[in-house]
């Protein structure tokens, strides 16, 4: 599915709950900024997007694909939990790689974030991400825990 469409189709589900009065709330973990193009992550009602999320740290880099999963993860994780939820709640992700050869490293990480019943996800081999030294990039939706 192409990222147009994906973005379209997830825009139509987010809808009915805008046009119920849920208010669109930026979520901004501690750590993350909000950009002039971009948030971490938006709740609208009981649904949290996360904004695709490199696996690249200024701090201490990682050029291996098992680095940069986990590291994409944890910063979904922490996107979650400042929503007030968590990896558990994951309803759907979407991985972009640029090297189809990596989907075994990729899933080996990912594996530890999601032991019991992942969540559905769709991962797509692209031709390059916003940074060079990327290989993975990962997007989640979550639901809010009920109450």
């Amino acid at each position: 599915m192409s990222r147009p469409l994906l973005f379209a189709l997830l825009t139509l589900s987010a809808t009915p709950l805008l046009a119920q009065g849920s208010q669109r709330q930026p979520v901004v973990p501690k750590g993350m900024s909000v950009s002039a193009t971009l948030t971490p992550g938006i709740r609208v009602g009981d649904v949290v997007y996360s904004s695709g999320q490199l696996g690249m740290r200024r701090d201490a880099p990682d050029a291996t694909i098992e680095g940069q999963t986990t590291v994409a993860l944890e910063n979904i994780k922490a996107v979650f939990e400042a929503a007030g939820t968590n990896m558990a709640h994951a309803a759907k992700c979407t991985v972009f790689l640029i090297d189809v050869k990596d989907f075994a490293g990729m899933n080996q990480s990912y594996r530890a974030f999601f032991p019991d019943s992942p969540p559905a996800r769709s991962t797509i081999a692209v031709a390059a991400l916003v940074v060079p030294a990327a290989k993975v990039e990962i997007e989640c939706i979550a639901a809010m825990p009920t109450k």
